[in-house]
């Protein structure tokens, strides 16, 4: 126990010994100014400073525009442009809905096939908040035939281009 007294007697010493800063003038050796310090105090300054600076760049990215050079931060312009268009997109694919139901009622209108009782505007618009069913988009057998002709035309043509070029 005594070796770690002795260890923080001397580490205890080291600190708190006061030791003078000069700034002179090479010149004229004038002493411009002169600071007693110990070694603690500079620790504590420098890591006070090292605090602050850390802190006040922290508060500079983060409240200025600084922050949209940093990687995956992104512009607050953009943000708005895109909360935006969002917006934009969902009322016209409601208007959309609305003007398919709109539609889709005047042709059950101009074939026969509504009882004009049950027509009103309200129904309309019930119709087109409603979800959609799933539409199958794959293609025909017909279709898939006209797609091979199609290939086997431009297969052709590309032949009898590559021919021409070549007289």
């Amino acid at each position: 126990m005594s070796e770690n007294r002795l260890k923080r007697r001397k580490l205890h010493k080291k600190l708190f010994t006061k030791n003078r800063l000069v700034i002179l003038n090479d010149d004229t050796f004038e002493e411009l100014f002169s600071f007693k310090l110990n070694l603690m105090n500079v620790f504590v300054a420098a890591t006070t400073g090292a605090i602050l600076l850390i802190t006040f760049t922290t508060f500079i990215i983060a409240f200025t525009p600084l922050r949209e050079y940093i990687p995956g931060y992104s512009s607050s312009q953009l943000k708005k442009d895109a909360t935006e268009l969002a917006l934009k997109s969902d009322s016209l694919t409601m208007a959309l809905k609305q003007n398919e139901a709109y539609i889709k009622s005047i042709q059950k209108v101009l074939t026969g096939q509504l009882e004009y009782a049950k027509f009103n505007k309200d129904s309309i618009l019930s119709t087109a908040n409603e979800a959609q069913p799933a539409v199958d988009l794959s293609p025909s057998k017909e279709e898939l035939e006209l797609r091979k002709e199609v290939a086997t035309e431009e297969k052709n043509s590309k032949s009898y281009a590559s021919k021409a070029k070549k007289k």
